[in-house]
């Protein structure tokens, strides 16, 4: 294997042609477990599509909830796909080899849209937090507009901030292994195969993960405190239903997403016994389930998105059974001709 060699303030960076990504290696079944997220993956890209569609061609659904609600759903979509296909070529198809830059790229996609899905779930807390807190600003405070701008600056903050971190990998030097113990090419086990400093890679990762991580998590938390003070201060006992009511789906989309990493990373950085494999295998669950129970979450909980979900199978099945007649009605008008 040829390693290309680089001068970086006159010392000398190696970059490998690529890495191994290996993982998985004590299951014995494993391959039942792609061939399930390959289903993951039908469904995730099947259902955020519908749901895209939905509020997108119903000019009714265009409101800054319904804005948040898409801006999950596209990076549920690209989260899985920049994730899963690769998982099942490395593992299923036994194509373990990627690149060094693609191995960057995808890196670069894979926490850039795991932090704007933690985000996505911190501005839909924000919409409840001012639909429920401030009802009567809700319309001047929360517009479709300010919605715009809130979701244009996470997607700029999240692209720039991970963009550096990793561009920031091109200074280190990959002189011994080149086998990453992991799912994809992740940050920390690449970064750790260093044999130059990775001083500032550790601080970068570990900021990172208490800014784009926990700090969002902590809002949510602050914002559904607020929220509980508000409903108890209501004097209707329907009013405190309701307004609970609407944060059911959120508050599963939360628990679904954060509950899995927070328990993972506590279990392996506190009490240091989960087993590597079991390790990489609840990691790769928790980032995939979260992007396929999104959608079909707000498909079920939202009456809006439901409905009109509905209304276009209904459509579709019509416009299917009518192509189906049309040879039997061409056929019977010929007959009626002769």
């Amino acid at each position: 294997m040829s390693f290309l060699r680089t001068v970086l303030n006159d010392s000398v960076i190696i970059h490998p042609p690529g890495f191994y990504v290996i993982g998985f290696k004590t299951f014995p079944y494993i391959t039942v477990y792609f061939i399930f997220l390959a289903f993951v993956y039908a469904v995730t890209v099947m259902f955020n599509s519908l749901v895209i569609y939905v509020i997108t061609f119903n000019h009714r659904l265009h409101t800054p909830k319904f804005l948040a609600v898409v801006n999950l759903a596209v990076v549920d979509v690209v989260l899985n796909t920049c994730l899963i296909p690769s998982m099942i070529k490395i593992f299923l198809f036994k194509q373990n080899f990627i690149p060094f830059n693609l191995c960057l790229v995808q890196m670069f996609f894979y926490y850039a849209f795991g932090t704007l899905e933690s985000y996505a779930l911190a501005i839909l807390a924000y919409d409840r937090l001012i639909a429920i807190c401030f009802p009567l600003h809700q319309n001047s405070v929360n517009t479709l507009r300010s919605m715009s701008w809130i979701v244009g600056v996470t997607w700029c903050f999240s692209v720039g901030v991970i963009g550096f971190a990793v561009g920031i990998m091109t200074r280190l030097s990959f002189c011994n292994s080149v086998r990453v113990f992991s799912y994809f090419c992740d940050y920390a086990p690449t970064f750790r195969l260093a044999c130059n400093d990775n001083t500032l890679q550790w601080s970068v990762a570990s900021f990172l993960t208490v800014f784009l991580l926990v700090g969002p998590f902590l809002f949510i938390l602050v914002s559904y405190v607020s929220i509980l003070v508000t409903v108890f201060r209501m004097k209707s006992l329907d009013s405190r239903v309701k307004a609970l009511a609407t944060c059911v789906e959120h508050i599963i989309l939360v628990a679904v997403f954060y509950i899995p990493l927070i328990t993972i990373f506590t279990v392996g950085f506190n009490l240091h016994f989960i087993d590597p494999d079991q390790r990489v295998l609840s990691l790769s669950l928790a980032s995939c389930i979260p992007p396929c129970v999104n959608p079909i979450v707000y498909s079920l909980k939202t009456k809006e998105i439901k409905t009109r979900g509905l209304t276009l199978v209904k459509k579709t099945k019509i416009a299917a059974d009518q192509h189906k007649s049309k040879p039997w009605r061409v056929n019977k008008m010929l007959h009626k001709f002769r």
